[in-house]
């Protein structure tokens, strides 16, 4: 596959809960309430729409089939900052540049709908050095460090950029 018939779209349908399924079952990172919650937040997208939900995805397709999708919201009770809650692209289609063009596309919607803040949040653990990496060569800072939050040994990173 060429990432140069890479198509973006942010309509959700229906057949997005298989593919957001996929998609992150096949990364091998996160365990099964993790993808549950993952689909939940297109569920509820899709019962209430982007605006009322407050989830907003990004999904990229080569040759019509969904390869990696991004969900970002604004963070309630603020004026200007959003969460970066999911980035993940298919174990299939990984190394092709994907999940940056993700992260790009979801840069400029955010700021297209008025954010000035991105928060993104991770695991301290080894698994996740390749993620804290790509976020820090994206010109992400990191904001502050939870330590044992999400179990002893395992802290919460939270990264920071200003769009």
């Amino acid at each position: 596959m060429s990432t140069n018939s890479i198509y973006f779209r942010t309509a959700t349908h229906q057949e997005d809960e298989k593919n957001i399924r996929d998609i992150v079952t096949s990364t091998g990172f996160f365990n099964q309430e993790e993808i549950d919650i993952a689909v939940e937040l297109l569920t509820e997208n899709l019962q209430k729409g982007g605006e009322v939900s407050g989830y907003h995805f990004i999904f990229a397709e080569i040759n019509e089939q969904t390869v990696g999708y991004a969900c970002f919201g604004p963070i309630p009770a603020t004026k200007f900052s959003y969460d970066l809650y999911w980035i993940a692209v298919h174990e299939n289609s990984r190394g092709m540049g994907i999940g940056k063009k993700l992260l790009i596309e979801s840069e400029k919607a955010i700021k297209n709908l008025g954010g000035q803040r991105i928060y993104i949040e991770t695991s301290s653990r080894a698994q996740y050095n390749p993620t804290r990496a790509f976020y820090i060569s994206s010109h992400y800072e990191t904001a502050a460090i939870l330590k044992d939050f999400y179990a002893p040994g395992d802290s919460k990173y939270i990264f920071l950029k200003i769009v």
